[in-house]
């Protein structure tokens, strides 16, 4: 399933259901000495198939565009970086399901989310005072700040940050498509669009 997250075709999105096994996606990826290094440090089995299923959906995705696809690199932070293209990326996976962004000109974060009662137990370290009055504990709404915040998180890509002191979204109407976020830092202060759909296993938000 791919998503258009913009009216000019800078931003795509690809979700996609991971139905194969690990050696069918190792065979459809030429992985660097870096990336198989970072595969050999993965000893879950199904975190290695979702790992590889990303690659996979990111590669699909860059290569529709015309583009020749050479792989990931890691920065000092962790955040993937196409090799070779100045485009920016983004990857996230959960249980049974990969999802993947690419943006032409801006940094952009992709997160994928089940909804689960469990959101309710991280309410107090994730939203500020504000975000949990609007909450009210509603699972739907909890998940929806949790995906949101998930996708700031991995579009800024540098550590020392908290969702609930720095990542902040504006309150928003029910299955409002999309939201307005704020990374809020001693040296640095950023407005985001958050696009949040209700996709595969729940929702599904990219932010740019």
């Amino acid at each position: 399933m791919t998503f258009q997250i913009d009216t000019n075709n800078e931003c795509l999105a690809i979700l996609r259901p991971i139905t194969e096994d690990e050696p069918t996606l190792q065979a459809r990826l030429l992985l660097t000495v870096s990336e198989q290094e970072d595969l050999a440090s993965i000893s879950h089995a199904g975190q290695r198939i979702e790992w590889l299923a990303c690659r996979v959906a990111i590669r699909q995705l860059i290569e529709a565009q015309g583009i020749n696809y050479a792989g990931l690199r890691k920065d000092e932070f962790g955040k993937p970086h196409l090799i070779n293209s100045p485009w920016h990326i983004s990857l996230s996976h959960t249980t049974g399901w990969a999802a993947v962004v690419l943006h032409r000109s801006r940094p952009v974060g992709i997160d994928i989310e089940p909804i689960r009662e469990q959101f309710r137990r991280v309410v107090p370290r994730v939203l500020s005072d504000d975000e949990i009055t609007h909450a009210a504990g509603d699972p739907n709404r909890l998940a929806v700040y949790w995906c949101a915040k998930e996708a700031l998180y991995k579009l800024y890509g540098k550590r020392q940050l908290t969702f609930r002191d720095h990542l902040h979204v504006e309150p928003f109407a029910d299955g409002q498509s999309q939201l307005v976020g704020h990374v809020h830092l001693p040296d640095h202060e950023e407005k985001l669009i958050i696009r949040c759909f209700q996709a595969g296993p729940g929702l599904l938000a990219v932010a740019y």
